[in-house]
Formats: C-alpha cells, structure tokens, sequence
C-alpha cells in the first residue's frame, strides 16, 4: 500500500496579544487532521496598522489561511478586508465561543487586549504553586506536604515531575514522591490530611522503553536492576499494592500524555467528595 504524502499549507496566527492561545487552538485543530501538516506563521503583539500593514504584506507573500484574535474593531476590519482582496480565509478563532457564552450570561464584551493575561491574583497563585512543586520535587520538602492541593506517588519515570510542574501552571500545589526499591516512603506521606494523594502507575513495556532510552541519553551502558524486565515488573507491583492498600486513586500514564495526566488529576480534585479510591484507567 503506497504510504499517503503529508499536505503541508500555511497558516497565519494573527494576535494582539502573546498569540499563545491561537497557536495552541491552532495545533488542537490542526491534529484532528491525518497527513496535515501546517506552516506556521505567528504575528504577536500586532496594535497597529502598521504592523497590520507589514503582516498583511507577508501574508500575500505565503498563501494560506489567516487566524486571527484582533480585539480592536478598526484593526479587525482592516485585517478582514485585506483578507477578503488577497481571497484568502480570514477566520476569527474566538468568535463562535465569545458569541455563545455573551448570549448565554448576557454580558457586554471586553475590548481590553490580553485581557486573559492580566496580573490578577489567579497569575500569583500560580506563580506560588510552581515554587511549590519545585521545592518539592522528587520527594523534597516531605515535612510540609499537608501544604499541598496534591501528592503524586510513583516508580522512577511515571511523568511525576512534569505532571507536578503543569499543574502549577494551573495554579494547582503539586508534591510528588518517588518510589525506590529498598527505600521506605516518608512517614509523612502516610498522615497527610488535606491534599490528595493520586498514585501513578505504567505498563512494564512501558516503563522499560522510557528507562532504556534515559539511560542511552545519559550514555550509560552498565546493567541495572534499573532497566532489568523482572525487577521492573516487581516494583510496579509493589507500587500498585501500596496505592491499594492506601485507597489512592489511580492514574495509568502508560498511554497517557502529561497534560492527559494533569487533567485525570484536575478532574480527581474536582470530584473528590466520596471517591477516595477510584481508580483512573
């Protein structure tokens, strides 16, 4: 069967702003489409006309489709008519979302720009849970961990680190413990009260595929009990008994990237009243 050629195109993120939001919607749509694979052209912090001026310039340059979150109506319709005399797709990303949520609460739109990235106490928040995370990373700063929105818990490479920094980044307090052989969990982690403890677990095809190319990224060649299929094996079930025994939820990493980890874990919080103990496959 003869293997189907990628359809590359162009796409134009046009933003008043950082352009962060229309370059993550930009991707999110894009990865819905197999063999697609878009050009990127990313215009920020675009406020005049100017500006407008000279991206419209290379828009005509580098045909495509153009995707917008201008707020200021004279800069929108500017860059909306030089779409429509160059014939290309001029799409505003947010409209349909911002129209249905203004008929809903029957609110006056905002025409401040960046507006979602004001300094409200939302950013401190999670600017304070990030240094959370990192002083208590890899199993740090154990005597505090009733400090915490959430305790992750799991063998050397279950994503911990990463699943603890995202979640600050949504203003969430995240801790997270290793698990290693011979070694006993902090006494702590067994008293805690107030955060959520979520145990994080993976297949040992897995874990080994992640561990082996750790270790050729280190450039280390020596056998291990690290990366040896039966120990590997043994400590995922030693985990899994621990998370057991302890009525920790459960998250699968295994296929799972680490903002569909974050998420499982966000949703945890959010439904936590009366679900201790269940189990997120």
């Amino acid at each position: 069967m003869t293997a189907r050629l990628a359809t590359y195109f162009h796409v134009h993120l046009v933003s008043d702003s950082t352009g962060e939001t229309l370059n993550a919607m930009a991707r999110a749509v894009c990865a819905r489409f197999d063999d697609v694979l878009p050009i990127e052209h990313i215009y920020a912090l675009v406020r005049s006309r100017r500006q407008l001026e000279r991206v419209l310039a290379e828009i005509e340059g580098a045909p495509g489709v153009v995707l917008h979150t201008i707020v200021d109506p004279e800069l929108r319709a500017a860059l909306e008519q030089g779409c429509r005399t160059l014939e290309m797709s001029c799409i505003a990303a947010l409209d349909p979302l911002v129209s249905a949520l203004g008929r809903y609460l029957g609110a006056a739109l905002s025409l401040r720009v960046g507006a979602q990235h004001a300094l409200d106490s939302g950013y401190f928040d999670r600017i304070e849970a990030l240094n959370y995370a990192m002083a208590h990373d890899d199993g740090q700063g154990t005597n505090d961990l009733d400090a915490a929105d959430v305790v992750l818990v799991g063998v050397s490479r279950t994503s911990k680190t990463p699943t603890s920094i995202y979640l600050a980044q949504r203003g969430v307090r995240a801790a997270n413990v290793p698990l290693a052989p011979g070694l006993e969990p902090p006494q702590s982690l067994y008293s805690v009260t107030r955060p959520l403890v979520v145990g994080l677990t993976v297949s040992p095809d897995r874990l080994l595929q992640v561990r082996r190319n750790r270790l050729l990224s280190l450039n280390e060649r020596r056998p291990s009990a690290y990366v040896e299929e039966e120990a590997v094996r043994d400590e995922i079930v030693r985990a899994r008994r621990l998370f057991e025994r302890m009525k920790w939820p459960v998250i699968d990493v295994s296929r799972r990237s680490v903002e569909e980890t974050a998420a499982a874990v966000i949703n945890l919080l959010s439904a936590r009243q009366g679900q201790v103990g269940e189990v997120v496959a």
